[in-house]
């Protein structure tokens, strides 16, 4: 190979590096929860998923600590516990959050009367995002009727390690964490996570999510 021909293969391969690492904060990583959870992220499982076929990832959720709320009233460890719970860290701004949008609605309005809380953070990438009447508009633009915790400060997202936008942590009703998915898709492994921790049949309805 000639010297300038190995150059210009050098750049190409260095620009796609760097933009890989460029959007890796807001992207698909479903290699993380198939690391996480044992399989691929879109795998629908073969049989009933049981409540101890997820693993025990964390003994417990961390005290939240948001600098605010929308949508409820404070909530702490005591008012969760007993209850399933989806954490979701997110940013309006962050277009992987905006699609997974409609199934995290659909999965509160389908399964909340089950003892379902979606709690929702809103953790800002940029100084735009930390504006919490943004956020509150955004959330009624959107018809976003569960808990949302503001976490400008990022004090939610160190406690939970979390790196990711968007990013979900379930933990189950003695508080321990039993399934973490880090951006878009694996929605039917999560949805399956929550019927079998919740104990929903396997004959009940799935959530509807709009085409």
């Amino acid at each position: 190979m000639r010297p300038l021909a190995a150059r210009l293969v050098l750049l190409a391969v260095l620009a796609v590096a760097v933009a890989a690492a460029v959007v890796a904060g807001r992207t698909d990583r479903s290699a993380v929860t198939a690391a996480v959870t044992g399989g691929p992220a879109e795998r629908r499982p073969t049989a009933v998923l049981g409540a101890d076929d997820l693993p025990v990832l964390a003994d417990a959720a961390p005290e939240l600590q948001p600098a605010g709320w929308l949508n409820t009233e404070p909530l702490s460890a005591a008012d969760l516990s007993g209850r399933v719970v989806l954490y979701e860290f997110w940013t309006f701004g962050c277009i992987n959050c905006r699609n997974v949008l409609p199934h995290v609605k659909a999965w509160h309005e389908r399964y909340a009367d089950d003892g379902l809380v979606v709690l929702s953070v809103h953790t800002p990438e940029f100084d735009h995002e930390k504006d919490p009447a943004a956020v509150a508009d955004f959330v009624a633009e959107e018809s976003i009727r569960y808990p949302v915790a503001l976490d400008p400060a990022k004090r939610v997202w160190r406690a939970f390690e979390n790196h990711y936008w968007p990013a979900f942590y379930l933990h189950d009703s003695e508080g321990r964490r039993r399934l973490v998915h880090i951006g878009e898709g694996g929605y039917d492994t999560t949805e399956d996570a929550i019927r079998a921790l919740l104990g929903v049949p396997a004959t009940a309805p799935r959530a509807e999510v709009p085409a």
